[in-house]
This record gives structure tokens, C-alpha cells and sequence, in this order.
């Protein structure tokens, strides 16, 4: 480099920055360096290539032939990848096929985040149990208008799950996988609560939607009203009055399955209905008006059974544990439905009332009563359909069932008082 200082010409050496570009290129050529660095990242390149693929494969050979998870020991240190079977169930014949789902009931690999619309209700907290059971992660959202905290307690302190006072009418936002919409009081006493059905139904709905989450609708078998076709199956539209003294219920349901029916349809929203018959057992609401309830609080207080007409309307009435693997099976399966879920089972009204008597207190006696309006003369589900595509049927029959119930409602009517318990004996 020239430069001028003082009319001085000043030489200064120019830097050998050339050095520092052409010696690495050198270093990497000689002696094939490069040859071993490009044959170091060819091999790197196949190890990562294949070994997912090996992986992959291996895992999806660890669902055997009846359904159930196969341990491997590689699974303890390599991330596991389920295969999401449906639930395997036996046909008639003898074959065995998939009634479809995400998870099967028994596969415990995947932990699911369940909301439970009602879940502090009868059916909804013996529902909560079975998840939690099964170690999902619940979250239960109810106003307790019908539903008690006591059904709750006993999850209180347990880290997967979640009590929200909230009502459904107004809507909420929370990130879940599956929705089981169960709020609505059901019994006769609060059968106009037309709101839940409608508007906590459309919010429901409008959470699936968003959060992309599987949306089970618990709808009844009021749909049916006063049935002119005996049993009853999921076909048949049913016989109504639409502004009777029981349609605020009956119509509700049958406005929330329109709902749920339109936002899978035209929204793709992944919806189950099911259509509930009578059921019984312990944490029923002891004055709710229902006919189980009513006759076994009456024979623990030594008060005439009330039958409302002649007694000769027919009933049928599952267990609760019953409904809930039903409602379960039908979450997890890929039918939409609506499915009838009941014991088919049929008694009167007056075999109940001896069944009750036999099963608490023989003498208690029979009261009759006007019939009330619009109640439905025949009632009995036809379950061919849940049957054959959920593998699903009630086990629990009426003689067994009930005595389980009459010990939660003495419980809870008479407490501890051992004197009131030995009068009863007595």
C-alpha cells in the first residue's frame, strides 16, 4: 500500500488475508478429509432415515388379535405411538369387527382432558368416577340446581380434576378432547328448564366446534312421548304434544338432537346421541318426583307408595352403571346414533311397587292416585342397534340394582341415627 505523509512516499506491506480463506480449503483437501467428512454425513443421514420407520412399524405390531396392549421393553425409553383402534367387539356369527373410535376403553395409553356438562347430577357424577378411573383428566361444570357436591367429594383433592360452578346457559371456554353434555334437570319436578336444552345445548355445541372436540348429547326417551309403537326403536319419530304440561322437556330434547344433528352435519362436529331410558341407583335426588325414587323414599319413611292411574303403565329401568359404560362405549365408538340405551326389561308400575315392598318393607301400602297428564302408557327400548354396533347391554337386573339404591337413600335420610335404622328393621 502507497501512502503520502510530508511529501514522504511511505511503503506499507499489504495484509495476506488470503491466508485465511485458502488454508482451510487446503486442509479439508488433503489427505481425504473431505471424502471422510462427506461419508460421515451419508451414514448419519441413513441412521435417521430408517430408524423412525423401524420404530413406527415395530409399535404397530403390538396390538394383538383381541384388541389389547402387548409391553415392550423398548416402549420404556422410546416415545410410544398408540394405534388408535377402534373397540373390538364379537358378532353374532362368531367375527369379530371394530364398532370404531379413538381409544378403546381399555387402552389406558392416551390420557384424555373430558368435560362433564352436569357432572355433580346423579347419572353425570357416577360418570365422573368411571373417567377418572380410567385416568382421564375431568372437568366438571354444573350449577347444582339438581346436582350435589357431596357426589363430588371424594375427587376433591385429586390433581386431574376440576369443579366449575358455571351454567351452561351462558357460555364458556375451556380446551377438552370430549364433551359429555349431561346438564339438564330430568326429572318431573323441574321439567321446565327449557334453556339447558336449548341455548346450554347451542353453547355446548359451539365449544366443539371451536376446540374441535367430540360432543355426546344425552338426550331421552321422552322424544318418543306417549309411543304408539312398542318397543321403541331409534326409527320411529314418536307421538308428542307439543304444548302439553311435559313438552317443555320432551321438545327440548328433540330441539337439542336437531342441534347436534345440524352441527354435524354442516359444521362436521363429531356428535353421539343417546337416548335414555329410566334409570335408577344410589345418589338419586330423593324427592325429584321420579317413580324409583318416589317409592323406595316412601317405604324408608313408612308412607303409602303413591301409583298415579292403575298402575298398569310400563316402565323399563336400568342401573346407573348400566347407562354409564353405555354412554362410554358410545363416546368411543363412530356412530353417531342416536342409540336407545335402557334395560328392556319391562315391568308395571304396580310389579315395581311389590318389587319395592319386597326388597324394604312388606306392609308398606299402595296408594292411588289421578293419573297425571300426558304420561306415557308403554315404555320399553328396543337396544338391538347398541347391541350389535357398541357391544353394549344392561347387566344389572331390578332385584339386584335396587337394594344398593335403598342403601344410599337410608343412609341419607336417616344419617347415623341407629335408633331410626333399628325401627326400620324392625
Amino acid at each position: 500500500m502507497v501512502s503520502s505523509e510530508k511529501g514522504q512516499v511511505i511503503i506499507r506491506p499489504r495484509k495476506r488475508l488470503s491466508f485465511f480463506v485458502t488454508y482451510p480449503i487446503q486442509y479439508v483437501l488433503e489427505e481425504q478429509r473431505l471424502v471422510c467428512l462427506l461419508i460421515g454425513i451419508g451414514i448419519a443421514s441413513l441412521i435417521f432415515t430408517l430408524v423412525p420407520n423401524s420404530l413406527l412399524s415395530s409399535s404397530s405390531s403390538q396390538i394383538n388379535g383381541h384388541g389389547e396392549w402387548i409391553s415392550d421393553p423398548v416402549e420404556s425409553t422410546l416415545t410410544h405411538v398408540p394405534r388408535r383402534i377402534a373397540l373390538q367387539v364379537n358378532h353374532f356369527d362368531g367375527e369379530h369387527y371394530n364398532a370404531g373410535g379413538k381409544i378403546p376403553l381399555g387402552l389406558k395409553n392416551k390420557k384424555l382432558r373430558i368435560l362433564v356438562t352436569g357432572g355433580a347430577g346423579f347419572v353425570g357424577s357416577h360418570l365422573v368416577d368411571r373417567l377418572m378411573e380410567r385416568g382421564d383428566s375431568v372437568i366438571v361444570v354444573d350449577n347444582f340446581f339438581t346436582g350435589r357436591k357431596d357426589n363430588l367429594v371424594h375427587h376433591f383433592n385429586k390433581p386431574r380434576f376440576e369443579l366449575i360452578r358455571h351454567d351452561v346457559v351462558e357460555p364458556i371456554l375451556l380446551e377438552v378432547d370430549q364433551i359429555y353434555h349431561l346438564a339438564c334437570p330430568a326429572s318431573p319436578v323441574h321439567y321446565n328448564d327449557h334453556k339447558t336444552n336449548v341455548m346450554g345445548t347451542l353453547n355446548m355445541l359451539g365449544l366443539a366446534k371451536r376446540i374441535n372436540a367430540r360432543f355426546l348429547l344425552t338426550s331421552t326417551s321422552e322424544v318418543y312421548g306417549d309411543p304408539l309403537q312398542h318397543p321403541q326403536v331409534e326409527t320411529y319419530w314418536g307421538n308428542v304434544n307439543p304444548i302439553g304440561v311435559r313438552s317443555c322437556y320432551d321438545e327440548g330434547k328433540r330441539t337439542a338432537e336437531t342441534l347436534t344433528m345440524d352441527y354435524h352435519r354442516g359444521l362436521n362436529v363429531e356428535a353421539r346421541i343417546a337416548r335414555i331410558f329410566n334409570t335408577y341407583g344410589p345418589r338419586m335426588c330423593i324427592d325429584d318426583g321420579r317413580v324409583v325414587s318416589n317409592f323406595v323414599a316412601q317405604a324408608l319413611r313408612k308412607e303409602p307408595l303413591t301409583v298415579y292411574g292403575d298402575g298398569k303403565q310400563t316402565r323399563s329401568f336400568q342401573y346407573v352403571s348400566d347407562l354409564v359404560e353405555g354412554l362410554m362405549r358410545l363416546m368411543e365408538g363412530d356412530h353417531v346414533g342416536p342409540f336407545n340405551l335402557g334395560n328392556p326389561g319391562e315391568f308395571t308400575m304396580l310389579e315395581l311397587a311389590k318389587v319395592v315392598q319386597e326388597t324394604i318393607d312388606p306392609n308398606a301400602k299402595i296408594e292411588f292416585r289421578p293419573n297425571t297428564a300426558d304420561d306415557p302408557h308403554k315404555r320399553k327400548p328396543d337396544i338391538s342397534k347398541a347391541k350389535q354396533l357398541l357391544g353394549w347391554e344392561p347387566k344389572v337386573s331390578l332385584r339386584e340394582g335396587l337394594p344398593l339404591m335403598v342403601s344410599d337413600f337410608r343412609q341419607r335420610i336417616f344419617g347415623d341415627d341407629k335408633e331410626a335404622k333399628g325401627s326400620l328393621i324392625s
